[in-house]
């Protein structure tokens, strides 16, 4: 009998060994959970029998370290959660690991290539829709015309007053006159075939009066002057602040692109309307938020609100929400998908298929799915990946403890040994 259970022993104590071994290897397999050998009594009616390794958990709660790696397609999950693939056989995988890229066909898959799950948005709409697998639009995306453009900024207290250009008769080579604004600033804006053009903006300090000054904002298109397109900013001198527009809170000017440019036919005046182009019938310029205080001139912003030309895929990267951005040669992204988050009522219950992803399972219960931080679900650093919890100093002491024990059960045999050759000896 001593010789069974002291065998048992060193059965079970190898198996733990195996454990033990492979979570050291592991230590630094991204998103590994950590293993421990579960002992058991071994019991034959009412005679202990021994021991052995009656099960094996994987402390899955526990996360691990979070590592940058600088890759915009990594992610890591901070919380609790899963990332929700799918398999070859259409089977659900359930993984912290997020190494993700896109396959050769378009689809967000992960190291192993199973394809991840996610909520689809198709441009220009914002709202996610099915959930399924996760498909990158790899085409071009056609030009967009210029609608409103912003303009935000610091115009300067110290100007001295100016009489503004006459911009009926500026063409690119006849420019206004220095000596009538005080400062100009250029927009990008794009017409119907995604052709840029540069809106000039020449600011002109035109006087102040009873605690009112107003800076006149006269425009060229490609260098050409358009007349009759002028807007007076006017501000409160004490505060420095802009006055809206009559029954508004914003200051704007809208453009009349169709009567400031009734013919660009001009292919010397208008080379970027040969192609047969046209801008919006009207553009607004946004000024609202803009100062009028001591010192520089300065530039928060200064760019078109829509508009860009045309532009081919260029690659995809991830966004802290879980957005899924798809980039483009044009400078634009657009969000194409939300990757969403799996958690469950029992994690502990997980059935492992690898030794960092998992199947849900009777006990662990059905997977809840929704997007990144929405009710137990945490939330997502990218650039980063999470680390093994395996901690390598408690595998080294469990190493020596087993050591210790394999010694004690290799005792026990060489003991009984011993007495059963004295007792034959003794016959």
């Amino acid at each position: 009998m001593s010789f069974d259970i002291a065998l048992s022993g060193i059965q079970a104590i190898n198996e733990s060994l195996d454990v033990t071994s492979h979570n050291i290897a592991n230590a630094g397999t991204y998103g590994y959970k950590a293993n421990r050998a579960n002992f058991a009594t071994l019991v034959a009616g009412s005679q202990l029998n021994g021991v052995t390794v009656g099960s094996t958990t994987q402390n899955i709660g526990l996360s691990g370290g979070i590592l940058n790696t600088g890759r915009a397609l990594d992610a890591s999950i901070s919380g609790r959660g899963f990332f929700v693939t799918r398999a070859a056989d259409n089977s659900l995988q359930y993984t912290r690991v997020g190494i993700f890229d896109t396959s050769l066909d378009g689809y967000l898959v992960d190291a192993s290539g199973r394809r991840v799950q996610g909520k689809t948005i198709t441009p220009p709409a914002t709202e996610p829709g099915a959930e399924g697998d996760l498909k990158i639009p790899v085409g071009a995306i056609p030009a967009q015309i210029t609608k409103s453009a912003t303009y935000v900024g610091n115009l300067s207290a110290d100007w001295a007053v100016k009489t503004p250009p006459a911009m009926g008769t500026v063409t690119p080579s006849s420019p206004p006159d220095a000596t009538t604004y005080n400062t100009f600033k250029t927009t990008n804006l794009y017409d119907s075939l995604g052709t840029q053009h540069v809106l000039t903006q020449y600011f002109t300090m035109t006087g102040s009066t009873g605690g009112v000054a107003t800076v006149r904002v006269s425009y060229a298109l490609d260098g050409n002057g358009l007349d009759g397109a002028e807007k007076d900013l006017t501000f409160n001198t004490t505060n420095g602040q802009l006055n809206p527009d009559t029954d508004s809170d914003k200051t704007v000017n809208t453009l009349d692109m169709a009567a400031l440019l009734p013919d660009t036919t001009d292919a010397t005046l208008w080379p970027k309307f040969t192609n047969g182009a046209n801008m919006n019938a009207t553009v607004v310029v946004n000024y609202t938020g803009t100062t009028f205080f001591s010192g520089e001139t300065s530039v928060a912003s200064n760019t078109p609100d829509d508009g860009y030309s045309a532009g081919s895929f260029s690659g995809v990267s991830l966004g802290s929400d879980g957005s899924v951005i798809a980039k483009y040669t044009n400078g634009q992204t657009q969000t194409v998908g939300k990757v969403v988050l799996a958690s469950f009522a029992n994690e502990g219950g997980l059935t492992q298929v690898s030794d960092t992803s998992w199947e849900a399972s009777a006990a662990s219960g059905n997977a809840n799915t929704d997007l990144v931080g929405v009710g137990v679900n945490g939330q997502i650093n990218v650039a980063t990946l999470e680390q093994s919890n395996v901690d390598i100093t408690s595998e080294l002491v469990g190493l020596m403890t087993s050591q210790r024990n394999y010694q004690a059960n290799s005792k026990v045999i060489q003991t009984e040994s011993t007495m059963l050759q004295s007792l034959m000896q003794a016959i």
